[in-house]
């Protein structure tokens, strides 16, 4: 009997698309983000379509892991008590309502969890942080956007350096005390949960990586984009492998405690 994939679940973004008059609702995920999955965790992406925050618990039980990614659209203010301060910035409510919720129950069931950009602001912001929604806007802080007009090489090539907290997983991965990374994004860490260590910096101060306090396996997120290429970047590459492990870990985990069970119930029936 062949062994069942190690599975990951990915979060669908909730988009409008076609053209100004004839859009129609789509839900989509970015194939950077599942193939980071596949071929640098070496796991199976998987997304579950329409999932809503009270089949959080049963869909757990059916992965090995769960990877935040990134989006074009932001965590809604009012998540974070605040009001919306640019109506033209594109919002997703419906995946906020799930992930916020993931996030949670992620950390409460010791599930891999691994956070990209919004993810790493959705798990900020689940745990009780709150968001610049505008870091550009923030006196001090530099402009952490892409430049919009840009061949996709270029949005996504490094432009800053992140310094890690010394001994920290991060430097591990990075063999050494900083890296460079790419920068694609608006807003950023304001407040970091209670919940959260701060793992690494960029030259302004934003956070751009952390790790869920007192985690006891793999919870870990980053602002900037470790999937674009990931397998010729060393620092991605190695998150991902990190990544994947963990969730091979749970994954035998479950499917003893699956095992066990069954042989539980075939021994009632003698």
């Amino acid at each position: 009997m062949n062994k069942p994939p190690c599975m990951v679940w990915l979060p669908a973004d909730h988009r409008l698309l076609g053209d100004h008059h004839h859009q129609a609702p789509f839900l989509v995920l970015g194939d950077k983000y599942a193939r980071a999955v596949k071929e640098g965790a070496q796991a199976q992406p998987v997304v579950f379509p329409l999932a809503q925050a009270d089949q959080i618990a049963e869909l757990l039980a059916l992965v090995d892991g769960v990877m935040l990614t990134g989006s074009a659209a932001n965590v809604h203010p009012r998540n974070f008590n605040e009001p919306v301060s640019d109506p033209a910035l594109p919002l997703d409510e419906a995946r906020d309502s799930l992930t916020l919720a993931l996030v949670k129950a992620c950390v409460a069931q010791r599930v891999p969890l691994l956070g990209i950009c919004r993810g790493f602001q959705e798990i900020n912001v689940a745990l009780g942080g709150s968001l610049h929604q505008q870091v550009h806007a923030v006196p001090g802080l530099m402009d952490h956007r892409e430049p919009k007009h840009a061949a996709h090489a270029l949005q996504y090539a490094p432009v800053h350096p992140v310094q890690f907290v010394k001994g920290s997983v991060f430097q591990q991965w990075a063999q050494g005390s900083s890296a460079m990374v790419n920068s694609l994004h608006g807003q950023g860490v304001a407040r970091l949960a209670s919940g959260l260590t701060a793992l690494g910096h960029a030259p302004d101060g934003l956070v751009e990586a952390f790790a869920v306090a007192g985690a006891s396996g793999f919870a870990y997120a980053v602002q900037w984009h470790p999937e674009w290429h990931c397998l010729e970047n060393s620092l991605s590459l190695a998150m991902f492998r990190a990544f994947g492990d963990a969730c091979r870990a749970r994954q035998a985990q479950r499917m003893g405690c699956s095992v066990a069970r069954h042989e539980t119930e075939e021994a009632g029936t003698i």
